[in-house]
């Protein structure tokens, strides 16, 4: 299996360069850091007492993954998950916080399982994954993948704006749709007319 920093340095290469979007909730970004993530921390790489988007453009891969280790995956607890969801949740932690272990927590209430939907990993949680996912762990990872993508979804259809990153302007599946899918076993990856089927409402 991966190391977590094998899988960090996944995410910042998923992530991309430095981006200045818009319609980004997060703002200005560098290989998934957000501006707000680094005022957060008080990361000024510049050294002239502000953290602004030149601390963004000066931040390193290096910096990145250690940001990511510490904060997105140690801090929240992704080591006390079984092994096979390391990677997908911690992908999605960096992708939308807390929202990535709400989301885990709401599946695993959808399987039965007697957990609080808070986003955070505790020993109800973690106990639960680990019955979850016996005796086939692939399939609680397959779950997940699919349960984030269906976030996605659900968050560009309630904001057209975001739509750009769950579909392409040629038609095709979104930065996002592709992301969730990289955790997914292939038969559970949308085909072309089921993707283009669940976006149709959006014109």
């Amino acid at each position: 299996m991966q190391t977590v920093r094998q899988i960090a340095k996944e995410i910042v290469h998923r992530e991309g360069g430095f981006v200045s979007d818009p319609d980004d909730p997060g703002g200005t970004t560098k290989f998934g850091v957000t501006i707000h993530t680094m005022r957060r921390f008080g990361l000024d790489l510049t050294g002239d007492g502000l953290v602004d988007e030149m601390d963004v453009r000066a931040l390193t891969r290096r910096e990145a993954v250690d940001i990511f280790v510490q904060h997105y995956f140690e801090k929240p607890r992704i080591a006390l998950l079984p092994e096979v969801l390391h990677a997908s949740v911690f992908d999605m932690c960096v992708n939308a916080g807390a929202q990535a272990v709400k989301i885990l927590q709401r599946l695993l209430r959808e399987m039965g399982f007697e957990v609080v939907a808070d986003g955070v990993i505790g020993l109800q949680t973690a106990q639960a994954c680990e019955e979850a996912a016996q005796p086939d762990p692939i399939a609680l990872r397959d779950a997940y993948g699919v349960a984030r993508r269906n976030y996605y979804f659900r968050l560009a259809d309630k904001r057209p704006a975001s739509r750009k990153y769950a579909r392409t302007r040629s038609g095709g599946k979104g930065g996002w749709i592709k992301r969730a899918e990289e955790f997914l076993s292939p038969r559970y990856r949308l085909s072309v007319s089921e993707f283009n089927e669940r976006v149709s409402a959006w014109g």
